[in-house]
């Protein structure tokens, strides 16, 4: 009776045993899931974050190329406006000029007109 006893001892400490190691190998694995848990949310997070970068790296340079190019069209622009602003003010002058001959023409001829009424009084 004293074997059977100790047997049956031994079999409930080896019961107790097995019921140890069962919860340390659960609590192992929990330990496990969440640290895998944990590592996928921090290389989402991560992942996300350097998408973050990227992409207001490429507004930057997106952003820096528009003002660029805006500012360029504008020099372009201003350029074109000042060649064409030399030449309306180079066809006034010479339509200036050539007023100033016509209307010197127009002023010797009704000069003329006059002189020969006054000389003859007839026009």
């Amino acid at each position: 009776m004293v074997v059977k006893m100790s047997k049956e001892v031994e079999r409930g400490e080896a019961l107790t045993a097995l019921q140890k190691i069962k919860e340390t190998e659960e609590k192992a694995r929990r330990i496990i899931q969440d640290a895998q848990e944990k590592a996928t949310s921090k290389v989402i997070q991560d992942a996300y974050e350097e998408a973050k970068k990227i992409k207001k790296n490429y507004l930057t340079e997106a952003r820096k190329k528009a003002e660029e190019k805006k500012n360029a069209i504008i020099k372009q622009a201003a350029k074109e406006g000042e060649k064409i602003r030399k030449e309306a003010e180079e066809d006034a002058i010479r339509l200036r000029q050539g007023a100033g001959k016509v209307m010197s023409r127009a002023v010797d001829k009704a000069a003329e007109r006059i002189r020969h009424f006054l000389e003859r009084g007839e026009f």
